[in-house]
Parts: C-alpha cells; structure tokens; sequence
C-alpha cells in the first residue's frame, strides 16, 4: 500500500484548533438511554435552608437543560441529584452532583452554576482535620484571606480559579491546572507555609510563561528558594534543672513554703478583706505618688538653666550644692525649711534691735 503522510491535506489548516473539545449533544450517545439510574445526595447546614428554597427553582431550570432531575429535602436538610430517561451525557450527573456540594458550601448559585460548563472543575478542600489547635487552626486559615481579602484575590488571579474559605472547608472551582495550585497553596498554608511564597512563585511563573525561548528549559534557577528559619523542634522546658554534682546530704529539702504559709508569716492572712483591700490601695497610692515624683524631676529638668562659660565662682560653687542639697525634698518639707530661715531672719533681726537699744542707754 503506498504511504500518504507526505500527501496534501487540505481539510488540515493552521486555523483548525486540534486540542479543542467539542460540546457533547444528544446525537453523540449512540447507546441511547442510561441502563440503570444514578443518583447523588449531599447535607448541608440549616443556616443555608432559606437561600436554597430561594434559589431552587433556578437550579431546577439549569439542570434541566441537561436532562438531570434534582429534589430539595427541607426535612432531613439534604439535595439529591439523579439521572432520567432522557440524560443523553454521562458526565451531567458528575457535574450536578459537584454543583449541590458547591451550594452546600455557601457558594451562591450564579457562580455555582458555572460548574456545568465543560472545563470548570471544583474541589472542595477539607482543612480542619489539617491543625489540632482551634486557635493556630483559625490564625492560618485567615492567612489564605490575608488583609481585607487581598491575599485570596491574588490568588484568584493567578490561579484563574474561584475560591471560597468558608468554615472547616475550602472551596474552589476553575481549571484542572489551577485548582491544583490552589490546594498547594491551601494544604502548605496549614502546615505553617505563608501563602505569599507561593504567590511570588506563582507570579514568576507567569513571567517566564511569556518567555517563547524558556518553554524547553527547566525554570529552577528562576524560582525563589526559601529555606526554613525555625531552629530545633525540641521542646525546650521552661525551668532547666541544675544537674551538677551537688554535696550529699542525708536530710531531703526542706519544703517550699505555700501561699497561705507566706501570709500568716506576713500577717496578712488575719486581715479582713477591708484591711487587705485598703493596704492594696495604699500601695497603689505610694506607687503612684513615686511615678509621678519621677515624672515631675523629669519635667523639671527641662527649666534648669546652663551653667555659664566663665561662671565657676565660689558663689555659684555654693549656689549649685545647696540645689543638690535640696534636690529630693517634697513640697511640705520645702515649705518648712522656708518657715525656719524666716523665723531665723526675724530673730536676728530682734538680737540686733536689742543690743542697739541697750548701747543707746548706756550713753
């Protein structure tokens, strides 16, 4: 038989997109009808009963146009999904049955919907099981939002993927290739990895994407490489036992003394609860006068003024040890010291009165 690969083709152009999938129609299933019936059926919350009552009819009508029946269980709080006579497209029932679990985990219906359309895909990634501290557990979880949403809408972005924290759950739907990214992103963010290095790695890729001369080579050289900075996991204890070699001794410690033992040695423990709560007052009193003595040295600092070039005379020498002298004094004792000089002014001032008036009467 001759060989025809180097013959003309001209049905085969440049326009023709070999790696398209065409729409799967009715005409497609030549076998007809499904032999047997298939059906799927999920849970989901009571806070989500009132918007898919709401909702219903419209996912009634949209998998309709695949030939899928779908029931709304308010009783037992479940959706199921099943095959009829008339689905001509195996894969319908897969999608409806991704499209009740998307509804289920708060996905709204109009981008729930999209999951019918051939090339979205979606993966419902469970991260609660991932961390066993509820507070760790909520900490990172709020890392894959970031602040005011920004981390997630980068990743959205780059992924070209829809996603949706919502509970112990992660919700995404997109392309085959992006939601592999995304639970990466998602599974590495629980195990202590910031989502921001994948970000930046993520965005270089997209760069090197554009490059025609780097589809062939490795991007290894390109990609960020982080290296962990936590040092040793070994939990270290909080008090570190002395184990030199000490003097033996045939008498154990003696034992450390108790609350109660330290307050009966203080006398603390007879007070009643007025005389505790007045002495704790008191020392918050005395600790606060303290701080604000301080505060007001502090102040005074500011107004002293600078000692002058050429200004180391025996009076200012003078002048400067008797402001140390009287650095620390309060207000009271200041007021006093003042009384005293001038009681001290006046009675030198009467000796001297007196001792004029007797020399004039001697004369």
């Amino acid at each position: 038989m001759p060989s025809t690969h180097d013959k003309e083709k001209p049905w085969d152009t440049e326009d023709i997109d070999k790696w398209k999938i065409d729409e799967f129609k009715p005409d497609d299933n030549k076998a007809g009808s499904f032999a047997e019936e298939s059906s799927f059926a999920t849970l989901f919350p009571k806070y989500r009963e009132v918007y898919l009552r709401e909702a219903w009819p419209l996912v009634t009508r949209a998998l309709e146009k695949h030939q899928v029946a779908c029931t709304l269980d308010l009783v037992e709080g479940s959706m199921t999904v099943r095959t009829t006579r008339k689905t001509y497209d195996p894969a319908a029932i897969l999608k409806a049955r991704d499209l009740i679990k998307l509804l289920a985990r708060s996905v709204p219906f109009p981008q729930a919907v999209k999951i019918l359309e051939d090339g979205v895909a979606a993966d419902i990634i469970k991260v609660g099981n991932l961390v066993g501290n509820k507070q760790r557990f909520v900490k990172r979880r709020q890392r894959i939002l970031g602040p005011n949403g920004s981390t997630l809408k980068a990743l959205e972005l780059l992924t070209g993927c829809y996603i949706l924290v919502q509970g112990n759950t992660v919700a995404a739907m997109g392309g085959y290739k992006g939601l592999k990214e995304v639970r990466r992103v998602v599974e590495d963010c629980m195990k202590n990895i910031h989502p921001i290095y994948h970000i930046k790695e993520l965005m270089i890729k997209r760069e090197l994407q554009k490059d025609p001369e780097l589809v062939n080579e490795s991007w290894d050289r390109f990609l960020p490489h982080f290296k962990k900075r936590n040092l040793s996991k070994r939990r270290k204890p909080h008090k570190i036992t002395d184990k030199t070699k000490k003097v033996y001794t045939a008498f154990p410690p003696a034992p450390e003394k108790s609350k109660i033992d330290l307050q009966i040695e203080s006398g603390e423990y007879f007070l009643s609860k007025q005389s505790k709560e007045r002495a704790a007052r008191e020392e918050r009193e005395a600790k606060r006068r303290e701080k604000k003595e301080e505060k007001q040295k502090e102040r005074e600092k500011d107004f002293v003024p600078p000692v002058e070039a050429g200004d180391d005379s025996e009076k200012a020498k003078k002048k400067k040890e008797k402001s140390k002298k009287h650095e620390g004094e309060t207000k009271e004792e200041r007021k006093a010291r003042k009384e005293e000089k001038r009681r001290r002014k006046e009675e030198k001032a009467a000796r001297k009165a007196a001792k004029a008036a007797g020399e004039s009467g001697d004369e």
